[in-house]
């Protein structure tokens, strides 16, 4: 079975197997969308950057790294 899910909720995300990064870029006189799947390291960044605002601190790391690993 496959699910997908799209959050904004660090504790909802951090039970996903993968993730991948949605984003768009403005080329011309169109928009593109692109999907990148997540390595490890960048499973912990975007983690931390939904437990804060900005960028991540010390703490929002460690704790994406405890729900990633929970």
């Amino acid at each position: 079975m496959q699910v997908i899910t799209i959050t904004h909720l660090p504790q909802i995300a951090s039970k996903g197997k993968f993730h991948l990064f949605v984003y768009k870029n403005d080329e011309s006189a169109k928009t593109i969308s692109h999907i990148k799947e997540l390595n490890k390291d960048e499973r912990v960044v975007e983690i931390a950057k939904m437990l804060s605002t900005g960028n991540p601190s010390e703490s929002a790391i460690k704790n994406a790294k405890e729900l990633l690993n929970a």
